[in-house]
């Protein structure tokens, strides 16, 4: 079983910067592959990035490529998610998640989610 705890949600600037973190409990997290969703209001649940268990393979999202960063560090069963250049029509609310694979988080396929961390990007 994996407890994933997010933090570093908040109110930006369009253009600015944020750091998500996404803590997990377990001895098992290293195993896992892990991501990040997010959900704006009155919209479907959408994939960001994902990163494979070792760190070695990372996906993102068209949408965010070269601007943010996710990475992880399986000393401190944590991934992050660095955003960069934040936009507006980015507000919502970013979920953590783990699956077996990280090409199959970025399908969707995923064992364990956050509960999630509002992020706001003002104009």
């Amino acid at each position: 079983q994996v407890q994933l705890v997010e933090s570093g949600g908040g109110l930006v600037q369009s253009g600015g910067s944020l750091r998500l973190s996404c803590a997990a409990s377990g001895r098992t997290f290293s195993s896992y592959a892990m991501g990040w969703f997010r959900q704006a209001p009155l919209k479907q649940r959408e994939f960001v990035a994902a990163i494979s268990w070792s760190g070695g393979n990372t996906y993102y999202a068209d949408s965010v490529k070269g601007r943010f960063t996710i990475s992880r560090d399986n000393a401190k069963n944590t991934v992050y998610l660095q955003m960069n250049s934040l936009k507006p029509e980015e507000t919502a609310v970013y979920y953590c998640a783990g699956g077996r694979v990280g090409s199959s988080v970025r399908a969707g396929t995923v064992d364990y989610w956050g509960q999630g961390t509002q992020v706001t990007v003002s104009s």
